[in-house]
């Protein structure tokens, strides 16, 4: 290696070694959590933008922090200290992982009816790839105990899957006991309702049997009523639940169950129609056939795989903390 090659060699890690440094100062530091905050309100207020805005300043953080370490001899002569540092590191990885990757969603099931991937509401990272096709399951029914006072207790809700061997399972999932598909965690919700169900045979098409959620009951129990189409029809119908019974009693504890008698009304255009189960209503398009009362249940669903590696990230921070400090203070006597 010749002089002038040497010198270029020195010159280019003096270049990186500056780079560094200016990378680990506690001003950019400083201007890092100012650009977190500011990513964090913006993701609070403004509709769309809750990714990019707290991801980058993360990384930014994981960068400045990284450097810090490798500039800094004292993190490397301190074992404890450097664990504690790179496991912080880790963390402010995962969570700006976690933000790129993320999903949050709501669904609607019938009973009986398969989850087949599709959401009325989702909110996701860039980078979430869905599998959600993969996560199916079928609500198999629920129960809700009620106290006085309609004070809603525990959900009890039966669902049932096929696994990857193709055996049948089943499981009894909650408001915080989730069922866990596919690396997704669906939860039951304070949403649930009645559901009339259908079959509609189009002219000329085939025949397809479908529910339509009413608004959540006993939430708004003086509007069971919805506006809907037909699945490939032009024609809007107007349907209302009636039932005179009390079937969540506010006075006493009580169970959620569908009425034992009900009718169903639906005004076409300015005729009014009520039907009972088995009935059909002859429509432009096709015949519409009521066949009874369902409920239908709300869930939310949430994916997040970094939450394990955060549990042990901060686990370990916190164990190389509390090494580092009892380094620190175990040398001296406590008494003195």
């Amino acid at each position: 290696m010749d002089a002038q090659t040497l010198v270029a060699g020195m010159e280019a890690g003096s270049i990186g070694r500056r780079a560094l440094v200016q990378l680990a100062s506690l001003r950019l530091t400083l201007a890092v959590i100012v650009l977190l905050a500011a990513g964090v309100i913006a993701a609070y207020f403004l509709h769309g933008a809750t990714t990019w805005p707290v991801a980058i300043p993360l990384l930014l953080f994981a960068i400045n922090l990284g450097a810090a370490v490798a500039v800094h001899p004292a993190f490397r002569r301190q074992a404890a200290l450097l664990v504690f540092h790179l496991a912080l590191i880790a963390i402010v990885l995962l969570v700006a992982a976690g933000r790129l990757t993320y999903l949050k969603g709501r669904l609607e099931l019938a009973q009986g009816e398969a989850f087949a991937g599709r959401l009325t509401q989702a909110e996701q990272g860039p980078l979430h790839f869905g599998r959600l096709e993969r996560a199916g399951f079928v609500n198999d029914g629920f129960s809700i105990h009620y106290a006085a006072g309609l004070r809603r207790g525990a959900t009890r809700n039966h669902v049932s899957w096929t696994d990857a061997g193709g055996m049948m399972r089943s499981a009894v999932i909650g408001d915080n006991d989730p069922l866990l598909r596919a690396g997704y965690r669906f939860y039951t919700s304070f949403n649930k309702g009645f559901a009339p169900t259908f079959l509609w045979q189009p002219r000329g098409g085939r025949p397809e049997i479908g529910a339509v959620h009413l608004p959540a009951y006993p939430l708004h129990e003086y509007r069971q009523a919805q506006e809907w189409q037909p699945p490939g029809s032009a024609t809007s119908l107007w349907i209302m639940l009636m039932f005179d019974e009390v079937v969540l009693d506010i006075g006493k504890a009580t169970e959620f169950r569908l009425p034992e008698t009900h009718s169903l009304v639906v005004r076409l255009n300015d005729v009014r129609h009520e039907l009972q189960p088995g009935d059909a209503l002859r429509l432009p398009d096709g015949v519409l056939t009521y066949q009874g009362l369902r409920s239908w249940m709300g869930y939310t669903v949430f994916h997040d795989f970094t939450l394990p590696w955060l549990l042990a990230a901060c686990a370990l921070a916190v164990a190389s903390l509390g090494w580092h400090f009892w380094s620190k203070f175990s040398a001296r006597p406590w008494d003195r």
